[in-house]
């Protein structure tokens, strides 16, 4: 014979169910668990989708690249709008750069512009924002946004054949 418990948690919508068989009273009948071994609950989401926490590190390191284009778009939004921008985790082994950093933090590929040849077509310039590489190097977030920022100047600066400091006025120089 089962008998079966149910209410909630003060402070809870979650209903929660306990069955019991009637000859152990201590003890619940083999069932659905609903903790894990050690006792403290099965693991999952602590937050709502609705919520900021809610977004992945992935998804909130996207949200840096576009505050940072964003930044730039009042003043350049002309020429960003032939620019796509993705991120990548970590740059590929095969990549060769002339860059003397040894793990780049960013790729641009300039794209090509003869839209007449129908076999090779026009593709656009493209900067790719190195993930890891960026979060390793910042203390926290607040630094993470400033170093997106300084590369995708930087980037953006160099498919323009621009200094960055003209790109944005607020890049850090020589002299800082």
């Amino acid at each position: 014979m089962h008998h079966r418990v149910s209410g909630s948690r003060p402070g809870f919508g979650i209903r929660s169910v306990t069955v019991h068989d009637g000859s152990s009273p201590g003890r619940p009948a083999a069932g659905p668990r609903r903790r894990d071994r050690h006792g403290r609950g099965l693991r999952g989401l602590l937050v709502p989708p609705e919520i900021p926490l809610y977004r992945s590190r992935s998804e909130r390191f996207d949200d840096l690249v576009l505050m940072a284009v964003t930044q730039l778009e009042p003043r350049w939004e002309a020429e960003l709008a032939g620019v796509e921008f993705a991120v990548e985790e970590i740059p590929p082994a095969d990549v060769a750069s002339d860059d003397p950093e040894p793990v780049p933090l960013a790729r641009l590929d300039p794209g090509s512009g003869d839209a007449g040849d129908p076999e090779r077509p026009a593709r656009a310039a493209r900067i790719v924002i190195y993930r890891r590489p960026l979060m390793a190097r910042a203390e926290g977030e607040d630094e993470l946004g400033e170093l997106v920022l300084d590369v995708v100047v930087e980037e953006f600066a160099r498919l323009l054949g621009l200094d960055p400091q003209i790109v944005d006025p607020d890049y850090p120089g020589d002299d800082d």
